[in-house]
C-alpha cells in the first residue's frame, strides 16, 4: 500500500517493482490541489463537504457524498475535477477500517522526514559525499530517537483492522513474531 502525491511516473515505477501494490492519493494533497480552484470565501463550506467524501463510513457513502459534492460545487469545475480524476485512487481507502484510514490517508510523515533532511543539506557545503551521508545518517538517528516512544493512536484497533486482510495478516504476523 502506497500513499503518494501523484508525481508523474511514481505510480508506474512503484508498480514495476511491486506489481500488487495498492496506490492511493494523499488526501491532504488532493484537498490542497482542489482548493486552488475555490475562492477563499468558500473554503470552509467546500472542505466540510469534502470531508464527507473521504471521511465517509464506507465506499457507498463516499460515492454518494461525492455525487452531492459534484452537484453542489459544479460552479468550481477545476476543484471537482481534481477529485473526479483521482477518485479511483481514493476508493481503496475504504477497503480498510476507519482507524487504518486515519493513518494511511496522508504522506505528511514522509514529508516531515524529507523536510528534516533538507534542513541538514542546506546548512552549507560538504567536503565530500561521505560528509553528506554522515550528516543524513545522524539526522536519521535523531529522528529515530525523537519518534522512538511515539505511539500510533488506537494501534490495537488498527492492527485488528489490518489483520482482516489475509495478505496483510501473513506479513504482519511474520513481524509480530520477531
Amino acid at each position: 500500500f502506497l500513499c503518494m502525491d501523484g508525481v508523474s511516473g511514481l505510480e508506474a515505477g512503484a508498480k514495476a517493482i511491486f506489481p500488487d501494490v495498492v496506490v492511493q492519493r494523499c488526501i491532504v494533497h488532493l484537498i490542497r490541489n482542489s482548493l486552488k480552484y475555490v475562492p477563499s470565501k468558500d473554503y470552509k463550506k467546500f472542505t466540510a463537504d469534502l470531508k464527507k467524501v473521504y471521511g465517509a463510513l464506507n465506499l457507498n457513502a463516499a460515492r454518494a457524498a461525492f455525487e452531492d459534492l459534484e452537484e453542489k460545487w459544479s460552479v468550481y469545475p477545476g476543484a471537482v475535477r481534481v477529485w473526479k480524476n483521482n477518485f479511483g485512487h481514493v476508493e481503496q481507502l475504504f477497503n480498510y477500517g476507519s482507524a487504518v484510514r486515519k493513518i494511511m490517508y496522508t504522506t505528511n510523515a514522509v514529508e516531515s522526514v524529507n523536510s528534516s533532511y533538507r534542513k541538514v543539506t542546506k546548512k552549507g557545503s560538504f567536503p565530500n559525499e561521505d560528509a553528506i551521508y554522515k550528516s543524513l545518517y545522524l539526522r536519521a538517528k535523531e529522528l529515530e530517537e525523537k519518534w522512538k516512544n511515539s505511539k500510533i493512536p488506537n494501534w490495537s484497533k488498527v492492527l485488528n483492522q489490518l489483520l482482516v486482510d489475509d495478505k496483510l495478516a501473513i506479513r504482519i504476523e511474520k513481524y509480530l513474531k520477531q
